[in-house]
């Protein structure tokens, strides 16, 4: 089964290849996935676009902070799930500027 950490070392390769369609989105997202193979990932769509694994106390504020279990990120990332499934479910937390929110689809489309 593929791991959210393989996940976003993959679309950290896409982002970077295409930038010009991260930078559109413009946004700094952090997505705090929970339970195995979980962790806090810091995605900036801004300036140069990267995705960083966060190891401690990130002094980034992001725009918007997606928060779920690792296994919906994975299905949601690999086309099972849905995003809006997952919010209306009670699946997915997000704060912050739910506008970014809605562009989570856009998102999904450039990591995935």
């Amino acid at each position: 089964m593929t791991t959210a950490k393989e996940i976003m070392d993959q679309a950290s390769l896409k982002v970077t290849q295409m930038a010009q369609e991260a930078l559109a989105i413009g946004a700094i997202y952090r997505f705090v996935l929970e339970g195995n193979g979980g962790g806090s990932w810091l995605v900036t769509l801004k300036g140069t676009p990267k995705i960083e694994l966060e190891t401690g106390e990130s002094s980034t504020i992001a725009e918007c902070t997606i928060g779920m279990s690792a296994a919906d990120f994975v299905d949601m990332m690999e086309g099972r799930s849905p995003g809006q499934d997952l919010f209306f479910a009670g699946k997915m937390q997000i704060d912050g500027d739910m506008g970014l929110a809605m562009k989570l689809e856009a998102l999904t489309a450039i990591l995935s």
